[in-house]
């Protein structure tokens, strides 16, 4: 677990050259920092409203999509709507916002209270993100629009961006599972079974592990099994449909090599 730094003061310039951004109001980052866990303590110790992060992350969500959305727009206009929101899907999804989380150390500089602290709450998933979220809400608050934007570009969308790009991935963003489906129906096929075969990992960051089992065409037997692992059922699900379909790309490919 990352140390707990005791003053926000001290840790504030830390966290903004991060983030490259220093607050006029330092009330704001502060906020963003503050779980409800330690705003309630507060609150019953000084028996004052204490404000947490929770308004903050639902306007940085927000501001989050618009910038996603118009950078995806701007960037690729020979994409369809479908493709452009599978790939914003990508960038403000929990697993890859839990990365960039990651990546800024934010943990360390969450204000918790005593229960999160003990329960390992520095390294929860989903404080982390909330987090996260709450910091492009405080920025914009902050700074306005262009600052958040070109916080959110910095950090949590060109880095990945550009390697979708340089390595041909940004085109193939698809939703697995609905193709995956798709095909087999078009070759009246039986659907696959998503299988749930394994959960790891502490509560707050669990890793699940699914199996897709691919059935031979008119026989009641198994062709070919995906397995996935990720921190979401969902992605593991896409994970491994994705290497269902690839399978069935190559066994096409051998099919068209010996019929030639």
């Amino acid at each position: 677990m990352s140390p707990t730094v005791s003053s926000h003061e001290t840790q504030a310039p830390s966290l903004e050259r991060r983030i490259g951004h220093s607050f006029s109001h330092r009330e704001l980052l502060e906020r963003a920092l503050t779980h409800s866990s330690q705003a309630r303590e507060a609150e019953a110790a000084t028996a004052e409203r204490v404000a947490d992060n929770e308004q903050l992350e639902f306007l940085g969500d927000a501001v989050l999509g618009l910038v996603t959305t118009e950078e995806l727009f701007r960037r690729f206009p020979q994409f369809s709507e479908g493709q452009l929101s599978k790939l914003r899907a990508h960038f403000v999804s929990k697993n890859h916002l839990i990365l960039v989380a990651e990546q800024l150390e934010l943990g360390r500089y969450l204000r918790l209270g005593r229960g999160e602290e003990k329960s390992g709450g520095r390294n929860k998933a989903a404080l982390l993100v909330d987090a996260l979220e709450a910091l492009v809400g405080a920025v914009y608050l902050d700074a306005g629009l262009e600052t958040a934007r070109l916080l959110i570009l910095r950090t949590i969308v060109q880095p990945q961006l550009e390697e979708f790009v340089s390595q041909g991935m940004a085109g193939r963003v698809t939703d697995f599972k609905s193709a995956l489906q798709e095909r087999l129906q078009a070759e009246g096929r039986t659907q696959p079974a998503y299988v749930l075969v394994k959960e790891t990992g502490p509560e707050h960051r669990k890793t699940f592990t699914i199996e897709v089992r691919l059935l031979a065409a008119k026989e009641n037997r198994p062709e070919f099994t995906a397995r996935a692992h990720a921190l979401t059922k969902k992605a593991a699900e896409q994970d491994a449909a994705r290497q269902v379909l690839e399978y069935l790309a190559s066994q096409a490919l051998v099919e068209q090599a010996g019929q030639a």
